[in-house]
């Protein structure tokens, strides 16, 4: 096992009808902007149920941030927390809108040029940096991203998505009530299986490290998506199934499964890419590029591709190539089963468009990806020419 550190201060507020705790989580005293996305949370009645147990604070609400969230859009609220003297944050909605927030608590006491804190990538953001931010809660109405319970965050910026991560951004609390979610469509509940599970997999089919908790941990995970799967995104009230994706996919990246082990984020790297130039949705790249990734990484894989067909999938007949084959097989069935496409071509992206994908990951840095550092643009290409 390699050497960590862990930390997750965020307290989670689990099940049915929890919104109530609202009121004693967050200061008697302060001056709290709603944050939300698209309308969905306004037109359902959740914002105003939201702002009855906010009681006599002075509220404000800012909606529109994106599927992707734009740096553009986080801007304009930045400037409302500064004028208003807004001392706390309640993020309404999924990955997106609290990977915004996040950035708006990160960037409104910075006294820099706010884009500066695009440029890190995967490293930590130092205290020196940011000293302060906005202290917020989540409300979750979106199981996907994780992002309820870490330090990370995704932003768009003109052509690209660009990672942000900070120790001060974990939320103070984030409240899951599986029922919020179950007004979702289905796609979006697919696309939230499938990067929970991805979440799950980078962090898992790297090399071995001898982690046996952190191995078990995200078997389960990955075991469990595949049980409920197809259940929740056809039964959207079954509450037991919806349950389980919920915890899975905030266990699926909250650092548990991720302590002491190698991890490998060149699927969502190829595919934040996908996204800023196809308008593909983040779960639906992760479908293309992870099971075309597998096949052209088999042999550096190929201990835990061995580890994951036997004890995720069960299959114990067959050499170790068969396995492997077959492994890799059910992956892209399992994701197909949720309803979603996993080529390229399948998506109207043609071959000749893959030159695109690799000037932008060139652009972006994103050229020694992987676990081990050696996935060059060169690999990337033929995991994009396989996934067609």
């Amino acid at each position: 096992m390699l050497n960590f550190n862990f930390y997750n201060p965020t307290r989670i507020f689990f099940g049915k009808d929890r919104l109530e705790v609202i009121d004693k989580n967050v200061p008697a005293n302060a001056r709290v902007l709603i944050t939300f996305g698209g309308g969905s949370a306004k037109k359902s009645g959740l914002i105003e149920k939201v702002k009855t147990f906010l009681g006599k604070r002075k509220i404000y609400e800012f909606g529109g941030i994106e599927p992707n969230p734009r740096y553009e859009t986080l801007v304009k609220t930045i400037e409302i927390v500064r004028s208003e003297n807004i001392d706390f944050i309640l993020a309404v909605g999924g990955g997106s809108v609290i990977d915004g927030t996040k950035f708006i608590s990160l960037a409104s006491f910075y006294k820099g040029d706010s884009r500066d804190l695009l440029k890190y990538g995967f490293r930590p953001i130092p205290f020196d940096v940011v000293r302060k931010v906005v202290p917020f809660g989540t409300v979750l109405t979106l199981p996907a991203t994780g992002s309820e319970m870490n330090s990370g965050a995704v932003i768009s910026y003109e052509h690209g998505k660009f990672p942000v991560m900070c120790e001060l951004i974990f939320p103070e609390f984030s409240i899951l009530d599986p029922t919020i979610t179950f007004t979702l469509p289905r796609i979006q509940v697919a696309n939230g299986v499938i990067d929970a599970f991805v979440h799950t997999v980078e962090q898992y089919i790297t090399f071995p490290a001898d982690a046996k908790v952190q191995d078990r941990i995200a078997e389960g995970i990955l075991q469990t998506l595949i049980e409920i799967g197809a259940t929740t995104v056809a039964e959207p009230e079954n509450y037991d199934a919806r349950a389980n994706l919920v915890w899975s996919a905030t266990m699926a990246l909250n650092g548990i499964i991720g302590a002491g082990v190698p991890q490998d984020w060149a699927t969502h790297m190829i595919g934040h890419e996908l996204t800023a130039l196809f308008g593909i949705d983040h779960g639906q790249t992760l479908a293309i590029v992870y099971p075309a990734l597998l096949e052209v990484r088999r042999t550096q894989k190929r201990a835990k591709l061995l580890q994951y067909a036997e004890r995720v999938w069960h299959i114990g007949k067959g050499g170790e190539d068969e396995k492997i084959d077959l492994a890799i097989k059910k992956t892209r069935e399992f994701f197909e089963s949720l309803g979603i496409k996993t080529r390229l071509s399948e998506y109207g992206v043609t071959a000749d468009k893959i030159p695109v994908v690799i000037e932008q990951l060139k652009a972006h840095g994103m050229t020694a990806l992987s676990e081990t550092q050696d996935l060059t643009l060169d690999i990337s290409q033929k995991i994009l020419e396989r996934a067609m």
